[in-house]
């Protein structure tokens, strides 16, 4: 069950540690809210956040509190219906009831997207929307809604990411149904706009559902007034404890604003506990972020999923499995380059390309079955075979490599098959090779690549389509081949040929230095 001091549920101030912060106490309302965003459609992890939902039921505080369960959007991911239907499953399993519109609960094509939205258990909101009010979308979104609990009422509004339509696979078929995020500085004046509506009913705790990501989310907090707690989400920041300037902020008026996020991939989830004084405002606070994977899978949760997407096959065992990365985008990934690896097998091309962006799962030693294979990369994303030249290559390699200082550390670094590099932890290219299919090295000159020298690549269609700021990957339409399959086919593929059990090991073909 959760222990109450090992994730501190418990309301008090702290000190130095930074778990919490406090102000004047007012006779104080008590609020503890369950909080997840950014799932991604990963079952397994939501098996697991099922059993910490459960224990954060139990949990039976010393005064009087107020329990809210709320999301910031992404619980769902892709095209796939039963990946999404899982998601809706799961909200309602941990009884969530209000979420914010993410960009991928808009990945489904325009058709998908609508009549299985009719299913979802929470209110979706988004309140910076600019479509037409009798536009289909309006009837199933909202821009806020009052939540009453023990006679408390709590506002609450959603924003869906202004870079919408640049995040999603149908992002033109949504475009023509006039889903057209508004930006940050309008998203700022249509929050503010919903805030003061439900001040003039007498709410005075507000809370904002947002996907608008870490740095958007700052200057919100920062160019508003009213708004109490920003739960976030979208770029999948890991915020830990209260601290000033980290995810402590103030208001226009001087009122003090919360940050939470938590990550991504369902990994972990956060509580967030809350005194407000008598005027709404916040005294104290604690935030706290557990780990889903210290939680046992639920069984029933287990079973409703595999009753949707069906029963799982074991296809081979682990012998040697990494462990889970600290930093998915930016640290060298074994199972990557197993994939990669994989993919360059399948294809017979010279080398192969995969995004960390894409890479979700993991893997652990034992019996490996296909719901792990299915969370590696779960985008379903299609294989295609391009001809770039070295210069092309090599842009994106350096362009990638840049995430690791950038901000929220996107796109993320490339992991590769074919080729092997080192950087350092500046974000540059110090070397790079190519490895042919015999095992010789050959080095390219990353200074003055060659645009006469041509490398067949196996990528899939997101990165060859302009997508995630890789422009010279902008191939899609010159593909030479074309695959109905994904990267989690591939790796299944290599496993199920296997005749022994697996090494998942680095193999230093990518080398990060000081």
């Amino acid at each position: 069950m959760i222990n109450p001091i090992k994730y501190n549920i418990s309301f008090g101030y702290r000190g130095a540690d930074n778990n919490s912060a406090e102000v004047n106490i007012k006779k104080p309302v008590r609020t503890s809210i369950f909080y997840v965003n950014d799932f991604h459609g990963k079952a397994i992890n939501m098996e697991r956040a099922v059993t910490a939902s459960n224990a954060f039921d139990r949990f039976t505080f010393q005064k009087p509190t107020d329990k809210l369960k709320l999301a910031s959007g992404d619980i769902m991911l892709g095209e796939d219906i039963g990946v999404n239907r899982v998601a809706m499953q799961f909200l309602k399993f941990i009884g969530v009831t209000a979420t914010a519109v993410g960009n991928h609960e808009c990945d489904m094509k325009s058709e998908d997207f609508f009549s299985e939205i009719t299913g979802m258990p929470a209110t979706l909101l988004a309140c910076n929307i600019k479509n037409p009010q009798d536009s289909k979308l309006s009837k199933y979104v909202q821009k806020s809604c009052v939540q009453e609990i023990n006679g408390t009422k709590y506002g609450l509004i959603g924003t869906i990411p202004s870079d919408l339509i640049s995040r999603i696979k149908y992002g033109k078929v949504l475009q023509d149904q006039n889903i057209q995020p508004a930006n940050i500085d309008e998203t700022i004046k249509y929050v503010q706009d919903e805030v003061d509506k439900l001040k003039s009913q007498g709410v005075d705790k507000i809370i904002l559902l947002s996907h608008s990501g870490y740095g958007y989310d700052i200057k919100i907090a920062k160019n508003t007034n009213g708004i109490d707690v920003i739960l976030g989400g979208h770029s999948h920041n890991l915020l830990n404890g209260i601290q000033k300037d980290i995810n402590l902020f103030y208001s226009k008026s001087g009122e003090p604003v919360i940050i939470t996020q938590a990550g991504r991939d369902g990994k972990n989830f956060g509580i967030l506990n809350l005194e407000f004084d008598k005027n709404g405002v916040i005294t104290k606070a604690q935030n706290n972020i557990g780990t889903t994977k210290d939680f046992s899978r639920n069984a029933i949760a287990r079973y409703i999923f595999e009753k949707i997407k069906g029963k799982p096959e074991i296809i081979g065992e682990i012998r040697t499995a990494p462990p889970a990365l600290k930093n998915d985008l930016t640290e060298p990934n074994p199972l990557a380059y197993y994939g990669a690896d994989a993919l360059r097998e399948l294809t017979g091309a010279d080398i192969a390309l995969i995004g960390a962006a894409n890479m979700r799962g993991y893997v652990e030693k034992g019996k490996i079955d296909t719901s792990v294979i299915e969370e590696i990369s779960p985008f379903k994303n299609k294989i295609v075979k391009i001809n770039y030249t070295e210069k092309e290559i090599v842009d994106a390699i350096k362009y990638s490599a840049k995430s690791i200082k950038s901000r929220n550390n996107k796109p993320g670094i490339m992991y590769v098959s074919g080729l092997k590099y080192t950087m350092t932890k500046e974000g540059d290219v110090t070397s790079l090779s190519y490895i042919d299919k015999q095992g010789k090295e050959c080095p390219i000159d990353i200074n003055n690549p060659r645009t006469d020298k041509i490398y067949s690549t196996a990528i899939n269609d997101y990165f060859s389509s302009n997508n995630d700021g890789y422009d010279m990957l902008n191939k899609y339409f010159e593909a030479t081949e074309r695959y109905s399959w994904d990267l989690n086919y591939a790796i299944e593929q290599k496993i199920r040929a296997a005749k022994e059990p697996i090494d998942i090991v680095d193999d230093g073909r990518i080398i990060i230095t000081d």
